[in-house]
C-alpha cells in the first residue's frame, strides 16, 4: 500500500478504483488489482 499526500492521481490509475473512508482515513481500493491500494496522510 502506498501512503500519498493526494489521492487523485492514485485513484486515476485504474478504472476499477474506488475512494473509501475508514476511521478517518481516505483509502483507494480496488478489488481486481490489489496492487493499486492507497492511504491518504
Amino acid at each position: 500500500m502506498k501512503i500519498r499526500n493526494s489521492l487523485k492521481s492514485a485513484k486515476v490509475r485504474e478504472k476499477g478504483c474506488r475512494v473509501v473512508r475508514r476511521k478517518g482515513r481516505v483509502y483507494v481500493i480496488n478489488k481486481r488489482h490489489p496492487r493499486f491500494k492507497a492511504r491518504q496522510g
